[in-house]
């Protein structure tokens, strides 16, 4: 059953404001009415060719058909470290990186935002963020 279009909204304006309150260190790349992406602040090698980005992949968020998509590239290579920080959001995650909020009370902002403080600090320590 296809998720109502009110309770996407409402999970999508919670991941979007607590995106935009993190730029800075963090930088907007996009932002459409139904979709964010969030960038670190330093030029950074990318890929197989080493190619120099604006800035290293962080987060974004999708309104889709049955859910609202949030993809968190911080957790990827430091999972254990995200565990603990939000118990709720860590049973909508599906695969590495990506969380699919079918429920309002599945997006807690507490826990979005401890992700966020963590990630942004494994970026400070890549070299991702300043």
């Amino acid at each position: 059953m296809p998720l109502a279009t009110e309770t996407k909204t409402v999970i999508f304006d919670l991941l979007k404001r607590v995106m935009e309150d993190y730029c800075p260190p963090l930088v907007v790349k996009k932002k459409s009415k139904d979709a964010i992406e969030v960038i670190g602040n330093v030029p950074t090698p990318y890929g197989y060719k080493k190619v120099i980005v604006p800035g290293m992949y962080f987060a974004s968020a999708l309104i889709r058909k049955d859910n609202v998509s949030f993809y968190f590239f911080p957790i990827y290579g430091a999972p254990k470290e995200f565990e603990k920080l939000a118990p709720i959001a860590m049973k909508c995650l599906d695969g590495k990186t990506c969380f699919h909020f079918k429920k309002e009370e599945q997006a807690v902002e507490q826990e979005i935002r401890a992700l966020f403080n963590q990630g942004i600090a494994v970026y400070k320590k890549q070299g991702w963020v300043k």
